[in-house]
């Protein structure tokens, strides 16, 4: 867990860790009462083993691929009924495989790595607000670990997903970046990268910082560091042309299964606007479109603050994060990027130690959506 984020855990760090373990304990008892409360079966008189509920969605293409890899058997984009699984990255199905070695359920697997993951993840999310306002003692780590923790989409860094492995990787990335170890911050990065395509915006930041805050006559040696997140996806390219002969293949696998071709961000606005307000979407994905609405707007106002602060490298992260999510057919997955954006919850925690009023209004309309949307996916109701 010191990997990136330093040695040695402090009274802060205890602390931060005891409101992860505490939300944990939260989630853990949603997923309790959903498993009872909304059995299949109205008339059931047992509910399903635990592990169960957390098997929903994008979970079941980790799986496959961890289990049978990405083209099992000769089957691929070529096959009816392909799962269009090459459209997620190895990263967390290879840790997911590895941990599997020592934990027979495969679901039970999942859920321990990102438990261990968001526990790295929290705390390097704490030290860097503690970077950002070195004064606050401690206060606005603890904060911005609060919110994000009770974010509305928190469900996901529970779940067997992405999220909090690619977090444990990216933060202490920038991290190192903040401190000037620009070698383990490339590596850190590189790794990041082969979680999620997210990391290219991630080494994008990085390489911003690298520019704006060094002499580069000095600091030379580290371009190759600054360079190596482009690896992953570049050898994933290459793995995906060898099996399907398309050096697209991500690309399209994304359109088949996720409307991902581009379109003009206008138009991208358009649709999901009616997708959310015309009447042509059932009501469970509607509600799940106007969220993407809101939290485009709320992206846009994130990144507009970044740059008046000046803050470019944060800026960059969050502007391409948008970019990638708001040039698809529709907005999809918004809500759940909120996970990644990191300078917000450092920003949110700064403004609530100003304004103390934020906090309340941010908790009591958080946690609320936080439940709201964790039953929503424990039940098999969550699209998006």
């Amino acid at each position: 867990m010191g990997i990136g984020i330093g040695t040695g855990i402090g009274r802060d760090d205890r602390n931060v860790l005891l409101l992860y373990v505490l939300t944990r304990a939260g989630i853990w008892a949603t997923d309790y009462c959903v498993r009872w409360l909304f059995a299949e079966d109205r008339r059931a008189r047992d509910v399903q083993p635990a592990p169960t509920s957390w098997a929903q969605w994008d979970w079941w293409h980790y799986l496959h691929i961890a289990q049978s890899g990405y083209f099992p058997d000769g089957r691929g984009p070529w096959t009816d009924d392909w799962d269009n699984r090459e459209a997620f990255f190895p990263g967390f199905p290879l840790v997911l495989r590895a941990v599997h070695v020592v934990v027979p359920d495969w679901t039970v697997a999942g859920l321990l790595v990102s438990f261990v993951s968001g526990a790295v993840a929290v705390l390097a999310l704490a030290r860097i607000a503690r970077l950002h306002s070195p004064g606050t003692e401690g206060a606005l780590g603890q904060r911005a670990v609060l919110f994000f923790l009770l974010s509305p989409c928190a469900v996901f860094l529970a779940a067997g997903y992405t999220e909090s492995l690619f977090l444990a990787l990216a933060l202490p990335a920038w991290l190192a970046a903040r401190r000037g170890a620009w070698p383990l911050a490339g590596i850190l990065a590189c790794l990041a990268t082969g979680v999620r395509v997210s990391g290219l915006f991630l080494a994008a930041a990085v390489a911003v910082h690298f520019v704006a805050d060094t002499d580069l006559r000095e600091q030379w040696r580290s371009i190759p560091w600054i360079a190596l997140p482009a690896l992953p996806p570049a050898l994933y390219t290459w793995f995906l042309h060898a099996y399907t002969g398309d050096w697209m293949a991500w690309n399209h696998a994304q359109e088949r299964g996720w409307y991902r071709d581009f379109h003009a961000p206008w138009e991208t606005w358009q649709n999901t606007w009616q997708a959310a307000f015309g009447h042509t979407q059932t009501t469970g994905y509607a509600v799940m479109f106007q969220a993407e609405l809101l939290t485009m707007v709320v992206g846009l106002l994130l990144v507009g603050m970044l740059l008046r602060r000046r803050r470019w490298p944060e800026a960059v992260y969050v502007a391409l994060s948008l970019w990638a999510l708001g040039t698809s057919y529709w907005y999809t997955s918004v809500p759940r990027a909120t996970l990644l954006w990191w300078p917000m919850w450092v920003l949110l925690a700064a403004w609530s130690l100003r304004r103390p009023w934020v906090q309340s209004a941010y908790l009591c309309v958080a946690a609320p959506l936080s439940t709201v949307l964790a039953v929503a996916f424990l039940s098999g109701r969550w699209a998006g």
